[in-house]
């Protein structure tokens, strides 16, 4: 598996940035979680003058075997591929807010259940036609899992070499949540039943049914127990690919905007690889899943917006950026006391 080597950022210059966040022409504290962001960018890019060059959504696609039984999800797999078409032809959420906030929407086929015949537009890393049913083996085999996270880490590399230094994370995959909710609940040791939400529509007996089918997949692979034995086990291509991009992502010192409880639980597992991944992290909203609260709490994060957002796909992300660049704005733009002639009030 790939080792990445990634690099806790150099807190020396976090009194400086504080300095000059203090020193703008505004009560301290007054921008709140704003002021925090463009902290937060300085010190990972290490410097006074932090800047977002092309942020770019990555979006990586996959099935699942456990969405053939159709216990755990409303809608049929077929709705997978049907949606990579919409991303494509732009009609989709995430096309919507991406091209709001002039963002690059990268789309990834890391094992959608379908042949694209080399579809325009669509980045081709496709694994295999979907995971396994782990209600009966594990999702993946492990030359599978290390695949995802290397091509998860070469196209985070690819990104990178196009000029961006801000990546969000985005997902489709029929069934993905109760992957998710798998991957939390062996990694955290929470109960599988604290884990599981909704999805995409379930009605409460679809939930209770839910619950009941996951604690099978759990007894029945009670003895797996690393973190890459776990994700083989219960992750997704796309979600064990995101884990690697996010790994890459954090060596080349790139900006992360987290998206919803999917994207949050493929952070947990790139977090159990390497926790230093997390110094890159912004959070950009709190998913309507129940398991993402946890998830959050567990890595002491306050989210940008709480909007109740579940759509997954990126949007989340794509809805924050906006307040990250605005972030990096006031660093760079607000006017110090010294420079507008204005009386500091105590800042210091």
């Amino acid at each position: 598996m790939n080792e990445f080597k990634i690099k806790s950022p150099d807190q020396t210059i976090l009194d400086q940035l504080v300095h000059k966040v203090n020193n703008k022409t505004k009560p301290k504290g007054s921008l709140g979680v704003l002021e925090a962001i463009a902290i937060k960018i300085g010190v990972i890019q290490q410097t006074l003058r932090p800047q977002l060059c092309k942020p770019t959504i990555a979006l990586f696609a996959a099935d699942h075997g456990i969405a053939e039984e159709g216990v755990v999800n409303p809608n049929p797999q077929e709705v997978t591929w049907q949606m990579v078409y919409n991303f494509i032809s732009g009609g989709a959420g995430i096309n919507v807010f991406t091209r709001q906030h002039h963002i690059a929407l990268k789309v990834i086929d890391s094992g959608v259940k379908y042949d694209f015949n080399n579809l325009p537009g669509l980045i081709d890393e496709k694994i295999d036609f979907g995971t396994k049913n782990y209600l009966y083996q594990p999702a993946m085999t492990k030359v599978q899992c290390e695949k995802c996270l290397e091509r998860g880490a070469a196209l985070a590399t690819s990104i990178y070499s196009e000029g961006s230094n801000i990546i969000g994370f985005g997902e489709m995959g029929i069934g993905n949540t109760s992957s998710a909710s798998l991957l939390m609940s062996k990694l955290l040791g929470i109960p599988i039943e604290d884990c599981v939400g909704m999805g995409a529509g379930l009605d409460s007996e679809g939930v209770k049914n839910k619950k009941q089918v996951l604690r099978a997949v759990i007894e029945k692979h009670s003895a797996v127990e690393s973190t890459a034995d776990i994700l083989q086990t219960f992750g997704g291509f796309e979600i064990a690919m995101i884990a690697g991009a996010m790994l890459q992502a954090a060596e080349l010192k790139m900006i992360l905007l987290i998206d919803g409880f999917i994207i949050t639980a493929a952070l947990l597992v790139a977090s159990k690889l390497n926790p230093k991944v997390i110094d890159y992290c912004i959070f950009s909203h709190t998913s309507g899943e129940p398991g993402h609260q946890k998830l959050l709490d567990y890595f002491g994060a306050k989210p940008l917006l709480n909007l109740g957002l579940r759509l997954g796909e990126g949007t989340g992300a794509a809805i924050a950026f906006p307040l990250v660049q605005s972030a990096v704005n006031l660093m760079n733009e607000l006017a110090s006391f010294d420079i507008a002639s204005v009386s500091n009030i105590g800042n210091e």
